[in-house]
């Protein structure tokens, strides 16, 4: 666990600590917004699994079956505990962790602990009604706003269109296909074990989702896509409802 943990925090991070030690308040912005993601995704979904998923085991065994399964789903894809008899709605929790993944300059897959963070900044903001989304004081970006949007909506209908054809191919519940679609993209390799019995339809996008997952999608669009020329001039802008 603690080298699932360090490897998903980021080389960015661990210099930060390295330069400014137990000083906290040196550290920079997105230091904080990392640390403070991480330790929730693990506490939160750690105490989820304890009272909810895995109470009929003794009481040792029941603490580290829930820390271990709280760490893993989000970059190094070991499992202690049999992810089959867990709950649809344990289940939907490594998803959701899946999909997260690790943090910006990490060895761990997902839309990052940073896009969630400012996704939520971004939320408490507009119903605070303040102009802009903060951590700790510190203003966020419009740009990041948008990059994180993107990104959140680019994993989400990769993920859920992936696993709704896989489920009407091959004909299984559509959350065992959305957990393996969203392992692929996080680039997990945790698997309810229906993998081995797809068809080659299913495998080509599991892989076409593995390989989006691990270059990133960004990447992929900002090479697809040519810089396009500047321009001054803005369109007429005109007022529209939303939610």
């Amino acid at each position: 666990m603690a080298l699932i943990i360090v490897g998903g925090i980021g080389f960015l991070t661990w210099a930060d600590i390295q330069k400014n030690k137990w000083h906290v308040k040196k550290y920079r912005m997105q230091s904080k917004v990392v640390l403070a993601v991480t330790a929730c995704l693990i506490v939160i979904p750690a105490i989820y699994f304890f009272f909810f998923e895995f109470e009929s085991s003794p009481m040792e065994i029941r603490v580290w079956y829930s820390l271990f399964q709280s760490v893993t789903p989000r970059t190094a894809g070991f499992n202690t505990a049999d992810l089959t008899m867990m709950s649809e709605t344990g289940q939907m929790m490594i998803i959701i962790l899946m999909l997260i993944g690790g943090s910006p300059g990490s060895t761990a897959g997902g839309m990052k602990t940073t896009t969630l963070a400012v996704l939520l900044a971004s939320a408490a903001a507009v119903f605070q009604k303040k102009e802009y989304a903060h951590f700790f004081k510190r203003r966020i970006p419009n740009d990041a706003v948008r990059t994180a949007a993107t990104i959140f909506l680019m994993y989400i209908v990769l993920v859920l269109s992936g696993g709704m054809i896989i489920s009407s191919i091959e004909n299984v519940p559509v959350l065992a296909a959305l957990f393996e679609t969203s392992s692929a993209i996080g680039t997990v390799g945790l698997s309810l074990g229906i993998t081995p019995g797809l068809t080659e339809i299913s495998r080509i996008i599991l892989i076409g989702l593995m390989f989006f997952g691990r270059v990133g999608g960004l990447t992929l669009v900002f090479a697809a896509v040519s810089e396009g020329k500047l321009n001054n001039s803005r369109l007429p802008e005109e007022k529209i409802t939303v939610g």
